[in-house]
């Protein structure tokens, strides 16, 4: 009977920087869990082959080649959806460099990427969401996409830990904003998922060595591990929770 509230079935979802890692894999459980799809990459062939996995569940599926920092674009797409229910707010980048070389343009892409065109993104969909006239009912969920570098700091990630940070603080004033309409707003927060965004800085075994030492289980996250944790969070199962954050970092915020 409990079980029952993790289906997401007549549920819809937007999912950003779908095309690869965490985006990916978060699409993917959704559509296992019984929701519709719209997925939006920069890279037409990484969606044609994400919406081929989702298919297979028997699930519905939109894709959208878009750069979320592009906001015509993205209003455009959010705005011709008929519904949206749930939004996975993934898409998002990092340049390490040390505080002290920190270049401007990479700290101003970092912020237009991780910060402005997310908030963007959550308040065109909540704005979509409110409009469902039986939303009070049915509920929506806004999940931010963190880091547990939005708890923590961490070397070499001064501007990366900014908008995470930032972003925290987004989630938890959004929550009280769209509590009103029964929109749940959180976060996800991984620890070091060996995506293809972090595969190159694994390359350095003194750099994974150092990771691997900070997290009292032991292990890299596993995408499973994250889009699991997405589906719980879009679910009524977590029809309580607002406001907090998921961490997922094998107890590294825990010390």
């Amino acid at each position: 009977m409990f079980l029952k509230k993790f289906n997401l079935e007549n549920k819809t979802a937007v999912v950003t920087g779908a095309g690869k890692g965490l985006g990916r894999a978060c699409a993917i459980a959704l559509a296992e869990a019984g929701a519709s799809l719209i997925i939006i990459s920069r890279t037409k062939t990484d969606l044609d082959k994400v919406s081929k996995v989702i298919r297979k569940f028997k699930s519905k599926c939109k894709s959208y080649v878009c750069d979320i920092t592009n906001y015509n674009e993205i209003k455009n797409i959010i705005n011709k959806q008929k519904k949206i229910d749930i939004l996975i707010n993934n898409a998002g980048n990092n340049i390490p460099e040390h505080f002290t070389k920190v270049k401007t343009k990479d700290m101003e892409y970092i912020v237009k990427i991780n910060t402005i065109a997310t908030f963007n993104l959550a308040q065109l969909c909540a704005l979509k969401m409110i409009k469902n006239k039986n939303r009070k009912k049915v509920g929506g969920s806004i999940i931010n996409m963190s880091s547990q570098m939005g708890h923590v700091g961490g070397p070499i990630r001064s501007v990366y830990n900014m908008t995470k940070f930032g972003l925290e603080g987004l989630t938890k004033g959004m929550s009280i904003d769209l509590a009103k309409y029964n929109i749940r707003v959180n976060t996800v927060c991984p620890t070091f998922v060996v995506t293809p965004m972090t595969s190159k800085f694994f390359k350095s075994k003194k750099f994974k060595q150092e990771v691997l030492g900070n997290i009292p289980l032991g292990r890299m996250a596993e995408l499973s591990d994250v889009a699991t944790a997405t589906v719980f969070l879009a679910s009524d199962a977590a029809s309580m929770i607002t406001g907090t954050s998921l961490l997922v970092d094998g107890g590294w915020t825990a010390k």
